[in-house]
């Protein structure tokens, strides 16, 4: 079963897209960035969680 995708989780998905930090990760791939949003995405960040959710997507992963 699928979970619904709310207004509110694209709303913090959104915030996740224009992240510096994740920003960062998602384009260059390498360096701190990247391993700091790939390990904290999981478990303390919801706006990552969101972002996951509505786009299928780790949000360290290249779009």
């Amino acid at each position: 079963m699928a979970q619904q995708i709310t207004e509110r989780d694209r709303k913090m998905a959104q915030f996740c897209v224009n992240c510096p930090v994740c920003r960062m990760a998602r384009n260059k791939q390498k360096g701190v960035a990247y391993w700091f949003v790939k390990n904290i995405e999981d478990s303390l960040c919801p706006f990552c969680k969101a972002y996951e959710k509505v786009y299928g997507k780790k949000a360290h992963e290249a779009m």
